[in-house]
């Protein structure tokens, strides 16, 4: 069985111009064009779809995608991952829902807080299958053992110097200073200092490539809109992506 664009879109609650988009771009080609000049979708087309829309979900850009889905020759296989990463998921997210009903339930008792029941579900490990993915099950191997072996008030403090870091490229984008100002390349030696922090990173490694890492991040921080939230959307990311470079031509790195 075929379905038209139209009966494709109502079935996944999309728009037969998002799916014109896709075919245009080459994301999901219509499985051929019918007489009266509609796209139509066979199955596969209908899997790949699928697909397409729980990446979407878990916050990959459309050309990160594109890339995710090449890599796959598989589709029962890939589909099974995607069950997995479903399922951590929705796993962090009941933790998190525990997490502040707990911390709820405490401040209407007027009971002290518990650190360790306020951060679960809060931790870096949302990111794993994007890190393995991207750098290597080594690299989130350490990195998740840095973590775990932190105590609740250093991982309290490590995320509270990161949301500092983050506020600080904010307001130096709102206040319109340029890459090159001091006050830009001081915020790019802490940044780099950050990630240099991290175990299991290039920028940790002594033998990493640290510039190729850390211009790497720049990009994506511009080119996935989830990691350029955290510096006020793409005009702060840009402008974090354009310090970082401009530190590391000048400090010859």
């Amino acid at each position: 069985m075929d379905w038209s664009i139209q009966e494709t879109a109502r079935l996944t609650g999309t728009t037969s111009r998002t799916l014109r988009h896709y075919d245009a771009i080459g994301l999901l080609s219509a499985t051929y064009i019918a007489a009266n000049g509609y796209r139509c979708y066979d199955e596969a087309a209908l899997m790949r779809l699928q697909r397409i829309m729980l990446l979407k979900e878990l916050g990959l850009p459309l050309a990160r995608i594109a890339e995710v889905l090449d890599r796959s020759e598989d589709p029962i296989a890939a589909l099974e991952q995607h069950v997995l990463s479903l399922g951590r998921e929705r796993e962090r997210i009941d933790r998190q829902i525990a997490a502040v009903t707990a911390t709820i339930t405490r401040l209407k008792a007027g009971e002290p807080l518990m650190a360790e029941e306020m951060f679960d579900g809060f931790d870096h490990r949302e990111h794993e299958q994007e890190v393995t993915e991207r750098w290597g099950a080594e690299a989130y191997r350490r990195s998740d053992e840095w973590w775990s072996a932190l105590s609740n008030e250093q991982k309290t403090d490590w995320k509270s110097r990161v949301e500092a870091l983050s506020r600080n490229w904010i307001a130096a984008a709102e206040a319109g200073a340029g890459p090159e100002s001091d006050r830009c390349q001081d915020l790019a030696r802490r940044h780099i200092e950050w990630l240099s922090a991290v175990p299991g990173t290039p920028a940790n490694d002594p033998k990493g490539d640290l510039a190729g890492y850390v211009r790497g991040l720049g990009r994506m921080y511009v080119d996935d809109p989830r990691f350029g939230a955290n510096y006020g959307g793409s005009a702060g990311a840009e402008l974090v992506r354009d310090s970082l470079d401009h530190y590391l031509e000048t400090h010859g790195l």
